[in-house]
């Protein structure tokens, strides 16, 4: 890699590192990590245009994920998906015509904006219903071609239906995970939720987990998985490709895949145990004590806000400091 340096005054190579950066983006305060490229010469700073473009990126994203709204990515997602332009699309909502262009531009939503771009990204109904509703707004052409595409839509949905989020997660981890056990399901459950909560605001799954033996469990998907016992889930993974999940929630979970997944149930198990929530739900029981007590939500916030502050966690891959943290103590 290499890029000119105007202390050498020369195209030299240049090493990447990453910076802790405050910005103020709307009144909002926000923390994330800049790469920055040193040159391996002289030392000195030097601008790199890929570098900057990435640093602009990472710092909307968190700025969005801070602050609840939608990405870009999954506005553009929304113009593909219905096969909708942006004009279109802005004349259905009821905007000026260049606003989603400006949207798609950079232009950050409004919380109102962003909440009515949300509800059309999540749901193909409420948008054929706006799409119906408006029809007179757009040409006939955009028309039907954007009625075909969100009925098929539609149609998909229904042949791969998911009972709740906690069942699209699970599809979603099987799928994306190799030989991946119910014990380990279970763990990376919990740490989704957690972790979804500390750095989004909200839980992902309205459903409690339950302090067991083998740590936090969420009953209904230890019922549907028992039969596999401690053997992996190899059923055929086609009936685990159907997920109802937004960008932010796959973002989470693909980091508590990849940081959390690397390791067997039973370490993960073992890491559950030397955490607080899991440990003062069960204060008072034996070891191999059946219990059915719920780790209320509350102390998994508690003590994932303080994971969160302790390993300065301004992106969600910096989970990783704190699950290679929790192996290191479970070895010794």
């Amino acid at each position: 890699m290499k890029a000119f340096c105007e202390e050498c005054r020369d195209y030299a190579n240049y090493q990447i590192k990453e910076n802790e950066r405050t910005k103020e983006i709307k009144d909002k305060v926000i923390k994330f990590k800049e790469k920055i490229a040193y040159c391996s010469e002289c030392g000195s700073e030097i601008f790199v245009s890929e570098l900057r473009d990435e640093n602009l990126v990472a710092m909307d994203r968190e700025y969005r994920m801070k602050e609840g709204l939608i990405f870009l990515s999954e506005i553009v997602d929304i113009l593909e998906k219905y096969e909708i332009g942006k004009r279109p699309m802005s004349l259905l909502l009821g905007w000026g015509e260049t606003t989603l262009t400006r949207f798609i531009n950079g232009d950050i939503p409004s919380k109102t904006y962003s909440d009515l771009l949300k509800r059309m990204y999540e749901s193909p109904e409420d948008f054929l219903e706006l799409l119906i509703k408006n029809k007179d707004k757009i040409t006939e052409t955009a028309y039907k071609k954007s009625f075909e595409a969100t009925n098929r839509i539609i149609s998909n949905i229904k042949i791969c239906a998911v009972e709740s989020k906690i069942e699209s997660a699970c599809n979603y981890i099987i799928c994306n995970s190799v030989e991946i056990t119910p014990l380990a399901l279970q763990k990376l459950l919990y740490f989704t939720q957690a972790f979804y909560k500390v750095f989004v605001g909200d839980f992902i799954f309205t459903e409690d987990c339950e302090a067991w033996v083998h740590g936090p469990v969420y009953r209904d998907i230890y019922f549907k998985y028992k039969d596999h016992g401690y053997n992996p889930i190899e059923d055929s993974l086609e009936q685990f490709e159907c997920f109802d999940l937004s960008e932010s929630e796959r973002e989470v979970i693909d980091a508590v895949i990849n940081y959390f997944g690397c390791y067997s149930g039973k370490v993960l198990e073992t890491m559950t145990h030397i955490e607080p929530p899991w440990k003062e739900t069960r204060k008072g029981l034996a070891d191999e004590e059946v219990s059915n007590r719920i780790i209320k939500k509350d102390i998994i916030e508690r003590y994932f806000k303080q994971v969160y502050e302790k390993f300065n966690m301004l992106n969600i891959t910096d989970i990783k400091n704190y699950s290679e943290d929790l192996f290191e103590k479970i070895r010794h």
